[in-house]
């Protein structure tokens, strides 16, 4: 939409500046005509040219049209709203809130109002930075007088803002600027009104808060007839007398100085109550504990008595079982030992059988080892006779392993094998004459 204003207000212009253009030509030919005229002297000239009068002011009166449809838009913009005020009618009912709106033109006109929350600030802020940034802030407190008649200084900030529905009435009724002309004079005079009723110490500390939604309720229930939103009244700081304050500062330490001695009382009660809470409870816990024990031992006695009553015969059972298991092991102590005692004659007589049988058998294998020995010997002999010279190689090998087999004659000229002969001729002999001997008995 205000795209669509500046189009029709920049073609309204155009078309002016056009028909400006259109006369300026026409006017500047029919100059350009006149000195040629004046210097042709009598020579025929064309046509002299006319200026369009009538057009451009056709053109000029047609572009009054797309400005007067500009001029009846108007834009709101963002956060703020405004009203109509009619030339013949005055203020009209309503609010135009941020957008675009047609109005009639020349005849109307829009009063913006600035419809976000402002400040109303009396005292110095804490940050100061912010303090230069809001409107309508007093670096004064606001003085006011208390019940003794003592001048306190009160650091307010009011937040609030204005009704968009009551904008036609804040036009039509009230003073303006609304924030400078009726905002300070009512919260001053509420404040300036309520504190009188309260002390200089109430007000301070005491009853500070209640001050404080008091003071709001009234700001707000004036402001709100006017169409003025309150949305908050803080009291940030009070500054006290000088003489007061120091009264007050006295004062307080006393004050303090009883309360810390109310509290230290407070405790010492507390622990004196608590050091007979834990006696009574200590002297009851050892008479449960006493009565606990005796009820115990009671039922220990009556826990024995009755178990007596099952050991006895427990106990006799357990003797005659002993008595048993004693006569069960006496015999199972004969039995063993006549068993062991079979068992030794069993093996004394298995150990004679034993040595028997070895004796036996080392008989029959020197009897078969004897008869083994003399058919080698027989064979040893006949091979012997028939190969003397075996006997040299069997000499040669048991005296030594070192020794090499030597072949000597058999002529009998050699030391060595002449004794050697000589003592296995006398063998052979001995051990024939001695063969028809043992021939004879069997």
């Amino acid at each position: 939409m205000l795209f669509l204003k500046y189009l029709l207000m920049w073609g309204g212009i155009g078309m002016i500046a056009v028909a400006a253009g259109i006369l300026a030509y026409d006017i500047y030919l029919e100059l350009k005509y006149r000195q040629a005229l004046a210097m042709a002297g009598a020579e025929p000239l064309p046509a002299a040219p006319q200026v369009r009068w009538r057009s451009s002011l056709a053109l000029a009166l047609l572009a009054w049209g797309p400005i007067v449809l500009a001029l009846g838009i108007v834009v709101v913009p963002s956060g703020t709203a405004g009203v109509r005020v009619s030339q013949s009618s005055g203020t009209l009912p309503g609010t135009l809130y941020p957008g675009a709106h047609f109005l009639v033109p020349f005849g109307e006109n829009v009063v913006l109002f600035d419809t976000r929350d402002q400040l109303f600030t009396t005292g110095a802020l804490e940050n100061e930075g912010n303090a230069g940034s809001g409107k309508n802030l007093k670096s004064e407190p606001l003085n006011v007088q208390a019940k003794e008649g003592l001048t306190l200084g009160l650091s307010i900030t009011v937040r609030y803002r204005l009704d968009p529905k009551h904008l036609d009435y804040i036009q039509n009724n009230l003073p303006q600027p609304v924030e400078k002309e009726i905002v300070p004079s009512v919260v001053a005079s509420a404040w300036r009104e309520l504190v009188p009723n309260y002390t200089v110490r109430e007000v301070f500390a005491a009853k500070r808060e209640e001050v404080r939604k008091r003071a709001s309720d009234v700001i707000t229930q004036k402001l709100a007839a006017d169409g003025i939103l309150v949305k908050e009244v803080m009291l940030r700081d009070i500054q006290l007398p000088p003489e007061y304050a120091k009264g007050l500062e006295s004062l307080l330490l006393k004050e303090q100085e009883s309360d810390r001695m109310g509290v230290q009382t407070d405790i010492q009660q507390k622990q004196v109550r608590i050091s007979e809470l834990e006696a009574e409870a200590t002297k009851a816990q050892q008479v449960k504990q006493a009565e606990g024990e005796a009820q115990v031992r009671v039922l220990q006695a009556k826990s024995e008595a009755d178990a007596m009553q099952y050991t006895l015969p427990l106990k006799q059972k357990q003797i005659e079982q002993s008595k048993l298991e004693a006569e069960a092991r006496k015999e199972t102590t004969v039995k063993n030992a006549e068993a062991q005692a079979e068992a030794k004659v069993i093996d004394s007589k298995a150990e004679m059988e034993r040595r028997k049988l070895l004796a036996e058998a080392e008989a029959d294998r020197i009897r078969v080892t004897a008869a083994a020995d003399a058919v080698r010997m027989q064979s040893e002999g006949a091979i012997l006779k028939q190969n003397p010279l075996l006997i040299n190689k069997i000499v040669a090998e048991r005296l030594s392993d070192k020794l090499q087999i030597m072949m000597v004659p058999a002529d009998g000229k050699f030391f060595f094998a002449n004794d050697v002969l000589r003592s296995m001729s006398v063998a052979n002999h001995a051990s024939q004459a001695e063969e028809p001997d043992e021939q004879q008995p069997k």
